[in-house]
């Protein structure tokens, strides 16, 4: 008997080749692009770090393909495409370029051309005045609002009871602590808390900053589940046009005013990873066009490939603990935002432990899937010997 190429022995394939090359073709094409650019912009050096920005975003952003996926997936084809198209805009341009500005900006209080002008200057990090120095000053409350809102959405993760867990000896009790009403809230309010008593003279905007994350979680989530669809493919309200069903068990595409919903979810999400990344590359350079080019084109397009990868070859279906892994790593990533706040952290283990803990996760459910098939094939011989007797 022939059995048919399961879907990770069908990515080996030719076909699999094609398909890979489709999905990464414009990301490796786009970063060669980027690598020219840097070299002509300033030499071998600036090639390098280029090339260090571009491998450091990429590996923070395992977790957040893994997270996009997740959420993708319940769009339908329009949406999708939006979020990959125009969301990737907003990933380069608003994050990697113009949020840096914006918090230079506020925080030495100049217009945008001066900031700019400011931020061609180069400066270093440490001399006060520079780009670089006032980016840096302002680390405590942006550190405070990104840790506070991935920490709100690792708990709600990890706090709801789910058939599959991953970690039980953790996941168990926190799905039970999960039962409390506001738990979440507690949790992050209580974080909050012991990130401000630590962290010094900051001590003000880093409470106002992280009570501002939690808020504009507990926002964009209170918005997506106001225009959500309930798991028997139900509207929350009278829109027809807001789902697009896909035969008669497939779950429903969201579109219309949910779909537009989880968008903007969607984006304050892939945002919020992006402080990580934005905060460490001033550790290795204050060049704006090196950050651009490196975080900017290089990591925001292959996080578009590897999200469309992930959506479209159902990976995540198939490796079931890569959920639980990217969310683990979400958590490792807001104590890390909240701990760099009053204490310095080397940028390697902020990159890697994401990688860790997806690396961690596939090999999981490849050795659950390993016993899935196992025990099937014994249940279907135990099955055929009966038969036969």
């Amino acid at each position: 008997m022939v059995r048919p190429l399961t879907i990770g022995q069908a990515r080996f394939t030719g076909v699999g080749y094609k398909v890979f090359l489709k999905t990464f073709g414009w990301s490796f094409g786009i970063t060669a692009a980027a690598l020219v650019i840097a070299f002509l912009y300033g030499g071998p050096q600036a090639l390098i770090l280029c090339l260090i920005l571009g491998v450091l975003e990429i590996s923070l952003s395992f977790d957040n393909a893994v997270v996009n996926a997740r959420i993708l997936e319940r769009m339908n084809a329009f949406w999708q495409k939006m979020f990959l198209s125009v969301g990737v805009v907003i990933a380069v341009f608003g994050m990697r370029v113009l949020f840096p500005l914006l918090i230079v900006g506020v925080t030495a209080k100049l217009n945008p051309a001066e900031a700019i002008n400011l931020a061609l200057q180069k400066g270093d990090p440490h001399t006060p005045g520079t780009y670089g120095y006032l980016l840096h000053e302002a680390h405590p409350q942006i550190a405070a609002f990104g840790g506070l809102f991935l920490l709100m959405l690792f708990l709600d993760f990890m706090f709801e009871d789910r058939d599959i867990k991953w970690i039980k000896f953790l996941e168990i009790p926190m799905a039970r602590i999960g039962k409390l009403d506001g738990a979440s809230l507690v949790v992050g309010l209580v974080a909050l808390v012991l990130a401000g008593s630590l962290s010094g003279e900051h001590q003000g905007i880093v409470l106002l900053a992280g009570l501002l994350g939690i808020i504009t979680y507990l926002l964009v989530n209170g918005l997506g589940n106001l225009f959500d669809v309930d798991n028997d493919g139900d509207v929350d309200f009278d829109d027809a046009a807001a789902t697009v069903h896909v035969g008669p068990s497939a779950p429903a595409k969201l579109a219309g005013k949910a779909a537009f919903m989880l968008f903007l979810y969607l984006e304050v999400i892939d945002a919020s990873f992006s402080f990580d990344g934005v905060i460490g590359a001033f550790a290795i350079t204050a060049d704006p066009i090196i950050i651009a080019l490196g975080l900017g084109l290089i990591g925001a397009m292959f996080v578009r490939s590897l999200t469309v990868y992930l959506v479209r070859h159902g990976t995540l279906d198939e490796f079931e603990y890569l959920d639980h892994g990217a969310h683990w790593a979400i958590g490792a990533l807001a104590v890390i935002l909240l701990m760099t706040i009053s204490i310095s952290i080397n940028e390697v283990i902020t990159g890697l432990i994401g990688v860790v803990f997806i690396v961690a996760a596939f090999i999981g459910s490849t050795m659950r899937n390993k016993k899935t098939a196992k025990l099937a094939e014994a249940t279907e011989a135990a099955e055929l010997t009966k038969v036969s007797k």
